[in-house]
């Protein structure tokens, strides 16, 4: 502020954005834009002009550009955009701008947007450089008991699971849902409702209406067997005036639930053709057509992505409590957000699901109603996801010479402290060798960045001591871009070394190479790495020289 009121009229905004008067020329372009670009308070650059009878857009143009250049040689690269309004009027200073690498747009709506965006990518970084709190242990599904649900409606040549199916399905992956029976008469319907107790809920049960409120197939707070009998035998006349063609199997009768204070939600899952499986959540009941307050995210989503998911509605700001409502369960919502990816990952056959209305209060969580469609065919596992989810499969235990076994598994975000840890413990020279720097502790964004890694792209695997629970080494393959050569990494603590522990970690991280088709593997090792280049060769590697004074290439050809 006080450069800039040192240089520009008296009139200019004294605010941000920096209004450096109508009649400016080069020279207050210059100044404005070394000031801003010079103070740490500033993150990034909009520059905007508009042609004017008594200053060049041009000048303007190159004042601009020669002020970034010289932040740039003084090891300041802000993202500096653009803005030169006008056609042919600004063609030439939008061909400087240009030459100088330097975005410029046509519009300030244009400029804006890109800023934005540079915005939203660094807060996605930001939120995927976070790490979760560690899940393990928590995953108590019941996979097996949702399969054999989602496999009866495929061998009845079924799309739509029926409304108790769809209710084991959630059940079975820890979703609080509502008790439901099943009648096939109203007068079945009334003794089934005598049996749960009053009041009840009655729901039509036909796999050919799929939005029951909408032709009248749903009945609240029934009180006795004689308004549940009435109910059903009413909306059996109602569905065969509006919907004729519907086939109706019967009834559903619930107990009414209970939640004071309760908000209505929805989760949903549905397969984009480009994206693969996208998450939704958003404020839901009967209204969630009008109202839209709806965001979506690619998964996988861990805890911290799941309630940026939440942040992004409208809705969340009432979930966050106000007056006299407390604040909501996130916890419980964010736990139910990862049953249902867990369920696209699980089972590809699902290709549509929606818990609506999910009520929430302090409380916790209650699945009111669920549909899940699905169908054969699915795109086979992790292929059908835009980012690869973790991959169970490669979970196992190995064997080392001397008979004993650690647990082998994909490196997961929440490894970040545990990483350190075994580097702090281990013999600085082997650090050395690894990193090729002495270190006793990571840099914390390295450390993150070795731990949330693209499981389709690279692969590290951690090697436990099951006895004690320590992690006793990490061997780790990075592809090129084209998955045909891939760079090797391995450590090994220092008391787990000659234990053949170190070789059986190779062999693994070899084999995972050939069973996705990688052609070649190769890793760069310091000459006084004797054990390693020893290991190598019995490995088969072929060793080479490199530029690099004291380093030698071993290449292992699959």
């Amino acid at each position: 502020l006080e450069r800039l009121n040192q240089s520009l009229p008296n009139t200019w905004s004294k605010a941000n954005p920096v209004d450096i008067i109508g009649d400016a020329r080069d020279e207050r372009y210059s100044i404005a834009t070394k000031a801003l670009l010079a103070d740490p308070n500033s993150d990034a650059l909009l520059v905007l002009n508009c042609p004017v009878a008594v200053a060049t857009s041009t000048s303007a143009a190159t004042a601009v550009c020669a002020e970034v250049k010289a932040a740039r040689d003084n090891g300041n690269s802000k993202p500096v955009f653009t803005a030169w309004l006008g056609d042919s009027a600004v063609k030439d200073a939008r061909a400087v701008l240009d030459a100088g690498g330097l975005p410029v747009y046509p519009t300030p709506e244009k400029a804006v947007r890109a800023f934005m965006h540079q915005v939203r990518r660094r807060k996605s970084q930001e939120l995927l450089m976070q790490v979760p709190a560690s899940t393990e242990g928590q995953d108590d599904f019941d996979r097996q008991q949702a399969r054999n649900k989602v496999k009866a409606a495929l061998e009845t040549g079924r799309e739509w699971l029926t409304p108790m199916e769809a209710n084991d399905v959630l059940r079975a992956y820890a979703v609080p849902v509502v008790e439901m029976r099943v009648a096939t008469t109203p007068e079945e319907a009334s003794r089934v409702a005598s049996g749960l107790g009053f009041p009840v809920a009655l729901k039509v049960l036909s796999s050919d209406i799929v939005h029951k409120s909408d032709v009248g197939a749903v009945v609240l707070n029934l009180r006795d067997a004689q308004s549940v009998a009435r109910a059903a035998a009413t909306m059996q006349l109602r569905i065969a005036e509006v919907q004729p063609e519907a086939q109706i199997d019967g009834f559903i009768v619930q107990p009414m639930a209970s939640r004071p204070g309760a908000h209505e939600l929805i989760i949903g899952l549905s397969e984009d053709p480009l994206f693969g499986p996208v998450i939704m959540f958003g404020q839901g009941g009967t209204s969630v057509e009008v109202v839209k307050d709806q965001a979506l995210a690619l998964p996988p989503l861990n805890t911290i992505l799941a309630k940026d998911l939440i942040s992004r509605t409208r809705v969340s700001r009432l979930l966050a409590g106000y007056r006299d409502r407390p604040r909501a369960n996130i916890e419980a919502i964010v736990n139910t957000i990862i049953a249902v990816q867990a369920m696209a990952i699980d089972m590809p056959e699902i290709k549509e699901l929606d818990i609506n209305p999910l009520w929430v209060n302090e409380q916790g969580v209650l699945a009111l109603d669920a549909r899940i469609r699905v169908k054969t065919e699915p795109r086979a596992g992790t292929a059908r996801f835009a980012i690869k989810p973790y991959p169970h499969a490669l979970i196992k235990q190995i064997t080392v010479r001397n008979g004993k076994s650690f647990l082998m598994r994909p490196i997961r975000p929440e490894d970040v402290s545990a990483l350190q840890a075994a580097i702090a413990d281990t013999d600085p020279s082997d650090v050395r060798m690894r990193f090729f720097s002495s270190l006793r502790q990571l840099p914390e964004r390295l450390a993150v960045r070795l731990t949330q890694i693209d499981y389709d792209r690279e692969m590290a695997f951690v090697i436990i001591d099951e006895a004690t629970g320590i992690g006793a080494g990490v061997v780790r393959l990075s592809l090129d871009p084209d998955r045909t050569r891939g760079e090797y990494a391995i450590i090994v603590k220092r008391d787990r070394q000659g234990t053949g522990l170190g070789f059986r970690m190779m062999q693994e991280i070899i084999a995972y190479a050939r069973s996705i088709g990688v052609r070649q593997i190769f890793g760069d090792v310091l000459h006084e790495n004797t054990s390693m280049l020893a290991m190598a060769e019995e490995l088969g590697f072929k060793r080479t020289s490199t530029p690099e004074p004291g380093v030698s290439e071993i290449t292992l050809v699959l």
